[in-house]
Parts: C-alpha cells; sequence; structure tokens
C-alpha cells in the first residue's frame, strides 16, 4: 500500500497482479468505499492515453462519488502512472483486461452495485468495450449508465492509420512503432504496430454498438486530437434511445476547466440519480 498526494490526497493505492508469466504485471487501482446505506451505482473511471489517475477529471469525480456517498474505482493501465508493465506493451486488449480485472476485483471489495463509467478519450472506447464484455459474460445490467468525454473509439484505425506519413509507415515496418509531438507534455507519444493491429480487433465503429444503458458524450468542438465529427459518428451506432451529446463550442480534448467538470458532474449526476 502506498500514498500518491498529486492532485491532493487520493486515497491508498492498491495493487492487483493480471496475467501470467511474462505477461505479468501490477495494476495501480484507488478504491473509494461506498458510505453505508447508500445504494446508488458505483462510479469507475477509464481515462485516456498515457493519462493517469491523478489527473484533473479523475481527482474531480473521485470528489464528487465523495460527495454523493458512492463508491469511485479508478487505476492506471500498465505503463501509465504507478502501475507496472511497459507502455509499448500496451494495446487495447491488454488494457481491456486490466479494467475488467479491476472491475471484478471491486466488485468483490466494495459489493456488486452497478456501474455508472466515465470515460476519457481512448477510456470511451474502453468503456464501450467493458460493457460488450460484461454483456457477452451475462452481466451487461452492471452497467447503469455512461459518460464519455472527447471518446476516441476505434482511434488507433479512424484517426491514427488514414493520416500516417510515409516516413511513419516506414518507421512502423522498420522499427514497430513511430513517435509523434504531443503538446500534452515533453515526451513524444508512442504508436505501436502491435497497437494499430490489435485496435482492428476492437474495433466497435463498424455496426450497432448495443450498450444497454443510458449514455451522455461531452465533446469540444475545438478539440485538436478527435474531432466533434468522431463524436456524432459514435451517436449514429449507438442503439440506446436515452443516448445524448453535448457539444461545447470552445472545449478542447481536454475539457478539464472549471465550467467542463461542471458539465461533466451534471452529466454524472443524471445518470446517477435519473429524475
Amino acid at each position: 500500500m502506498q500514498q500518491n498526494e498529486s492532485n491532493g490526497a487520493i486515497g491508498a493505492i492498491e495493487r492487483l497482479t493480471v496475467g501470467d508469466g511474462t505477461e505479468s504485471r501490477d495494476i495501480a487501482m484507488v478504491l473509494l468505499p461506498q458510505r453505508d446505506g447508500n445504494t446508488l451505482p458505483h462510479l469507475l473511471w477509464l481515462g485516456g492515453y498515457r493519462s493517469d489517475m491523478t489527473g484533473t477529471k479523475a481527482v474531480e469525480l473521485a470528489r464528487f462519488a465523495e460527495e454523493r456517498g458512492t463508491a469511485c474505482i479508478r487505476l492506471d493501465y500498465s505503463g501509465h502512472g504507478a502501475s507496472g508493465g511497459a507502455f509499448v506493451d500496451g494495446t487495447i486488449s491488454r488494457w481491456l483486461e486490466e479494467a475488467l480485472a479491476v472491475v471484478d476485483h471491486a466488485r468483490a471489495r466494495l459489493g456488486s452495485q452497478r456501474l455508472v463509467i466515465v470515460g476519457s478519450s481512448m477510456g470511451g472506447w474502453l468503456a464501450l468495450r467493458v460493457a460488450q464484455e460484461l454483456r457477452q459474460r451475462g452481466r451487461g445490467d452492471d452497467v447503469a449508465g455512461m459518460v464519455l468525454v472527447a471518446p476516441a473509439p476505434d482511434f488507433t484505425s479512424e484517426l491514427i492509420e488514414p493520416n500516417l506519413t510515409e516516413a511513419e509507415r516506414a518507421s512502423l515496418a522498420e522499427r514497430g512503432f513511430f513517435e509523434e509531438p504531443t503538446p500534452y507534455g515533453p515526451d513524444p507519444n508512442i504508436y505501436t504496430l502491435k497497437l494499430i493491429e490489435d485496435g482492428r480487433r476492437n474495433r466497435v465503429l463498424d455496426g450497432v454498438i448495443d450498450a444497454g444503458c443510458p449514455i451522455h458524450v461531452l465533446q469540444g468542438m475545438e478539440d485538436p486530437d478527435v474531432p466533434y465529427t468522431h463524436a456524432v459518428r459514435l451517436m449514429e451506432h449507438l442503439s440506446c434511445d436515452d443516448a445524448v451529446l453535448t457539444l461545447i463550442r470552445d472545449g478542447d480534448h481536454r475539457l478539464s476547466r472549471p465550467e467542463d467538470i461542471e458539465k461533466l458532474r451534471e452529466a454524472v449526476s443524471h445518470i446517477l440519480e435519473p429524475s
């Protein structure tokens, strides 16, 4: 057990081993317990590519859960934040396996209340895949709803592959990865051939997405990474009647300004306690 004080105290970090043998990695998570007698669904935070559970939205969601007295589950995927494993080994399937393992662990630890999944960027893709996998296991009712923030489903095949330069294609073929500068930190983003190939096997925008729950999408129209037309396309694939898209005219990809956080709280509150 250890304490992470970034962005304020976020609770004790616990570790869960996922995978066997050479695939074994320690996944860091923070489980905020439910207040006694509270019957609201639990909140599950799924962050974005190279994000971790100490980010603004993740911490604000935990604070919101604490205010409401409900449980909150956050994790760092392997290669992210406080978790073990190498980032370059990461794929959608690998990170999905970790998210599902944490969900099962939290279910045993915190109780079997339903989940409201809050997914940001790549976490929006993983949220949809978590719901699909739970449905395949006969646990579709476990998901009470989703809030997807600047969701990036199928980003490898929809947003990266079509825009690859000749140099990037050559790097993928010769080195198995390419690097891309990012405004979010000093280190470049790394995209591996393994990630891109695995992304094709996890596509969700190739048919109807039957999530079986209400979904609220928050999307900035000034998002330089995930165009708002991508969110519109996602809406066209969702089968649920209760699917809402909120476009934020001056919103960027992070949607972490105070006014954006307030919209996130409102969206989660609406799904958590529908009127």
